[in-house]
């Protein structure tokens, strides 16, 4: 089968490698139809994930259709269309049984595929704790509405339901990137006072004014004076910051009020500077952290009721054959590009 690989740091190829087989009996190999490009697989190819490893199939945003399960697989079944979740997790550790299924104790849990396990940049994929990971698509729901549902709008979910928003809230978000359209989307369910989006590029703020013209819109330059006067305590109740910059990072805490909560929902490629004296006195409560994306049924139920929509992030679509066009774009930011399909029947 074809399969985009991570030979080394700056070297992906598509190559041809064996069909996966299950593996153990709560395994399931899933027949990929459509995946997309995540930055999380840019910041592999450029060796800012350390646990990466050199030989895997890259991705983690994908569907598909049940082809195999094992002998412990109960909740899907061969001919299911199914998201595929972000997270490998037992469900019965520690962790997993709190919700916070980002740090399950099994070896491969967490963000493993893709990273650390094959991923589905590729004809087929192997799926553990098939239970957990995979979700039947509702028939009324469409491939590619259903994209996103296992990672990006999974992490967008994820933040907006920590960040303990309040309807008298103003709720800022820096950046307007895949991520921070679908936490866009996700904040919007909590129906906040008002709500700030923060970008540097134009386009993007463009296609947030055109899609959601009830939320406010501002670049970074002048940011912090935009928001004090667009708020009623001198800053943000809650900043979701999912940029990914040092620039923006600083953003997120110098444009909180006091007493607010700062979530911090990005990867970034290196250490970040945290100043405690020059934020002494703001009280700010931090949240941080890989999603936890145990709420894919949840999106699913969104997205039939017409409350989420991801598909115009969809800008862009190319055959599996055609990946590496498909990663030139996304990577450079070119053509307005917002998120990739990549077909891989």
């Amino acid at each position: 089968m074809l399969a985009y690989t991570y030979v080394s740091p700056g070297n992906f190829q598509l190559l041809d490698k064996p069909k996966p087989t299950l593996l153990h009996p709560r395994d399931a190999i899933v027949r990929v139809t459509l995946g997309s490009i995540c930055t999380s697989d840019l910041h592999i190819k450029h060796g800012s994930v350390p646990r990466a490893v050199p030989g895997i199939t890259v991705g983690h945003e994908m569907v598909g259709i049940v082809e195999d399960v094992g002998a412990q697989v109960t909740s899907v079944h061969p001919g299911d269309r199914v998201t595929v979740n972000v997270e490998t997790f037992c469900g019965e550790c520690f962790f997993c049984r709190n919700g916070w299924v980002n740090n399950c104790t099994d070896p491969n849990g967490g963000w493993a595929l893709g990273c650390r396990i094959d991923g589905g940049q590729a004809e087929y994929v192997r799926v553990p704790y098939a239970d957990q990971g995979l979700n039947r698509i509702p028939h009324s729901v469409t491939d590619e509405q259903a994209l996103f549902v296992g990672d990006v709008l999974a992490t967008g979910y994820w933040a907006g339901d920590i960040s303990r928003i309040k309807a008298e809230d103003t709720v800022l978000i820096l950046g307007a990137g895949p991520t921070g359209l679908c936490t866009l989307q996700c904040v919007r369910l909590k129906n906040p006072k008002r709500i700030i989006v923060c970008d540097r590029d134009p386009s993007r703020l463009d296609f947030v004014r055109r899609h959601y013209p009830d939320t406010l819109t501002a670049a970074p330059e002048g940011l912090e004076a935009f928001v004090r006067s667009n708020s009623d305590h001198g800053g943000a109740d809650v900043v979701l910051e999912v940029a990914g910059a040092p620039e923006t990072f600083r953003l997120a805490w110098a444009c909180a009020r006091p007493n607010a909560v700062v979530t911090i929902v990005a990867l970034y490629g290196g250490p970040q500077l945290l100043p405690l004296p020059d934020m002494y006195g703001k009280n700010l409560t931090f949240q941080t952290g890989g999603v936890d994306g145990c709420h894919c049924a949840q999106t699913l139920e969104l997205i039939v009721q017409g409350k989420i929509d991801t598909t115009p992030l969809i800008t862009h679509r190319f055959p599996l054959r055609q990946i590496e066009e498909a990663y030139r774009i996304f990577e450079h930011r070119l053509d307005g590009v917002i998120k990739v399909a990549v077909d891989c029947t």
